[in-house]
Order: C-alpha cells, then sequence, then structure tokens
C-alpha cells in the first residue's frame, strides 16, 4: 500500500483491498445487469457497425418503402415509393440528384415505366394514378375511378395502356397519352391483388383475395374465363406470373399452393405444392422452362416446369418475400428479398447461395433490375433503397 501522507501517490497509485476492508458483499443476478449487444460492441468497446454491401444508398424518404422500377432505357434512373406518401425519381450513382413525385394523398404503394421508359405511373393507396413525363418531369396526367387503394399498376407491353387492380374489387383500364379511361372490369368479390397483360398484349390476368383467377378480353373487358375451386386455392391469391409466349399463368396463395393455369382453356394443368406457407412470390425465367416461387416458410424453390417438379429447394433464414430472374440469357441466377433484411443471389442449376447482400436493416419489399444489368435494386420497410452490382453474375 501506499505510504500515508502522499496524497499524489494516493490520486494515482494502485489500491489492493484486503478482505477485512470488505463492509458488506451484494450478490448482483445477471438479469439486473444492462444488456450488451455483443454484434454492435468490439472487444476495444468501440461500436461495429454492420456490413454493407450497397454502392447506392438512397434516404429520400421518411417511412417504409415498398416498391421499385428501374427504367428500361436509362440504366441509372430508379423510382421508388413509399408509406410516406411519396414516390421519387433518382439515379444510381447520382446522390445529389432526386426529384419527387408529389401530390399522393396516402402510401405509395407501386410505380412502374412504360415499356419504351418515356412515362412513369405511380399509384396510391389514395385510389389515383399519377402519370409523370420522364424527359420534362412534368405530370402528364391523374388517373381516376377505383373507390379503393391500387393494389398494383401495369403497363401494357406495347403502348401507353394503364391497367390497375383495387382494393374495391375492380379492375381499371386507360389510355395514357390522352387521360382517357376505357375500361372497368368488374366480378371479383374482394381486393384484386394481383395482374397483368400476358406479354403479347392480348389478354389480362387478375388474382384476388377471393381465391379465384379471371381471364380478361381487353377489348371488349369480356370475362373470358373464371378459375376457382377444387383443384384450384382454398384462400385469396398473392401473386401472379404470365410467362413468355402467354400461355400459362402462375399463380400463388395465402393457402401456400401453387398453380398453373392455361391462359387458353382457362384449366389448370399442374399444381406445385411443395410450400407450406403462404406464397409471397412467384416469377417464370424467361428463356429456360423453369419458375421460381417463395413463401413465408423461409423457402425459395426453383421448379423445372416440364416436369412440374422442384429442381431445388434455397432456404432462407426468414420468409421470402419477392424474388426476380437476373439475366435474360440462360437465366441461370436469381435474387431472393427476405424478410431479414438480407438480398440473396442463387444459382438454379445447383441451389447454392452464390452471394449475400447486407445492409438493410428491415424486410425487403421489392426488387428491380438496372437496364445494363449491371445493378440490383431493393427497398426496404427500413425506409432506404439499396443498390447492389451484379454485373459478374449475368
Amino acid at each position: 500500500m501506499n505510504s500515508p501522507g502522499n496524497d499524489d501517490d494516493d490520486d494515482h497509485g494502485e489500491v489492493f483491498l484486503d478482505e477485512n476492508d470488505i463492509i458488506h458483499e451484494v450478490t448482483v443476478d445477471d438479469e439486473d445487469l444492462p444488456d450488451v449487444d455483443d454484434e454492435a460492441v468490439g472487444s476495444d468497446g468501440e461500436t461495429v457497425e454492420e456490413d454493407d454491401d450497397s454502392m447506392h444508398i438512397f434516404t429520400g424518404h421518411t417511412g417504409e418503402l415498398y416498391a421499385v422500377a428501374c427504367s428500361p432505357t436509362d440504366a441509372t434512373l430508379v423510382a421508388t415509393g413509399g408509406g410516406d406518401d411519396k414516390g421519387f425519381l433518382w439515379k444510381i450513382g447520382r446522390g445529389d440528384w432526386a426529384f419527387e413525385l408529389q401530390g399522393h394523398k396516402d402510401s405509395v404503394s407501386n410505380v412502374a415505366f412504360s415499356t419504351d421508359g418515356q412515362l412513369l405511373a405511380s399509384g396510391s393507396f389514395d385510389g389515383l394514378i399519377q402519370v409523370w413525363d420522364i424527359s420534362s418531369g412534368n405530370l402528364k396526367c391523374t388517373l381516376e375511378g377505383p373507390g379503393g387503394g391500387i393494389e398494383w399498376v401495369r403497363w401494357h407491353p406495347r403502348g401507353h395502356l394503364i391497367l390497375a387492380g383495387s382494393e374495391d374489387s375492380t379492375v381499371w383500364m386507360w389510355n395514357a397519352d390522352k387521360s382517357a379511361y376505357l375500361n372497368m372490369f368488374s366480378g371479383h368479390g374482394s381486393s384484386v391483388t394481383c395482374g397483368d397483360f400476358t406479354p403479347d398484349g392480348k389478354t389480362i390476368c387478375t388474382g384476388s383475395d377471393d381465391a379465384t383467377l379471371r381471364i380478361w378480353n381487353p377489348r371488349n373487358g369480356e370475362n373470358i374465363h373464371v378459375v376457382r375451386g377444387h383443384p384450384y386455392h382454398t384462400e385469396g391469391l398473392t401473386c401472379l406470373a404470365i410467362n413468355s409466349d402467354s400461355t400459362l399463368a402462375l399463380s400463388g396463395s395465402k393457402d401456400g399452393s401453387v398453380h398453373i393455369v392455361n391462359i387458353t382453356t382457362g384449366k389448370v394443368v399442374s399444381s406445385l405444392l411443395a410450400h407450406s406457407d403462404s406464397i409471397e412470390c412467384v416469377g417464370f425465367a424467361l428463356s429456360s422452362p423453369w419458375a421460381a416461387t417463395g413463401g413465408m416458410d423461409q423457402k425459395l424453390i426453383v421448379w423445372d416446369m416440364q416436369h412440374s417438379s422442384p429442381r431445388c429447394t434455397c432456404d432462407h433464414e426468414d420468409g421470402v418475400t419477392c424474388l426476380t430472374w437476373l439475366g435474360d440469357g440462360a437465366s441461370r441466377y436469381l435474387a431472393s428479398g427476405c424478410a431479414d433484411g438480407k438480398v440473396r443471389l442463387w444459382d438454379s442449376l445447383s441451389g447454392d447461395c452464390i452471394r449475400t447482400f447486407s445492409g438493410h436493416s428491415d424486410a425487403i419489399q421489392s426488387l428491380a433490375i438496372s437496364a445494363n444489368r449491371d445493378f440490383l435494386v431493393s427497398v426496404s420497410l427500413d425506409g432506404t433503397a439499396r443498390v447492389f452490382e451484379i454485373e459478374e453474375f449475368q
């Protein structure tokens, strides 16, 4: 011990306690101690930041993000929409530029570029669709009609016709060039949760929370086929995809089933029954006889469509919320967005996860691929959009 009377030594020297110096001993339960985040604090006590593999982050939104679309003609132009009632146009690698799509009064649930890249549509839960001229940045028109929120928006593959499904159980079609209403398709008994034109533009397919798929003639509004009952879905449809030759529709449901429907006949030709929870996303490979399905059972399954059998099953840490095929060639690789905030790339031949992109802190809601296929853009409930480089995986 230090000698008494030496104050400097008392202040700076080491002090040792003898057992006789202990007055009272208190036992502390581990549960009473403050929590320490092992991942956030390093051995030296400094905060360790989470990995972020993104090369660009867009933070213009102030709420959750729900929708993303990449321009088909400009490899850097991206549109996003979210729960802050806003949509934005921004450019990959240009953090100093953003254009706000003003005017919506509720969450922007969907954004979609026309096939020629000239126009952008933003659909909102306020029941309105706004159409924007990309070259000028001006609002071209506002399309009205639905009595409920807009669930999805799609463009005709060869023109400026817009198709949209609504919470009020109807589907609407407009001519965006003339700001004119063309047709309203009624028949569903609940919210129209998914739909699209066929790639040849001759037919419309729509799916609803009433567990039916309807096939329409866009020219006269005729409901050609209604697909319902056994052996179809028993609960509401959540997602829909149409193959490149416009012959088959692939639909997923809350009941965990996936069915293939012949669009011409309206008949179920096959059922893909391997998931055990709600299907959240489906997608056809562009040039291969394969398809992919993702669900809340934490699985992404790649299917051989010729035999209606699984090629491989890709396991996730949490529910699979969205997917997209990466290339337009052999379509070997695909990406999945997950409720754990990760974006994963998969080899559809082997089923191996070849890359995991980190950066988001909450569930991924949507994915999009840039026109040159060099970038993958994801949006999340964490309020950000992130861009990841995928050039090497084409």
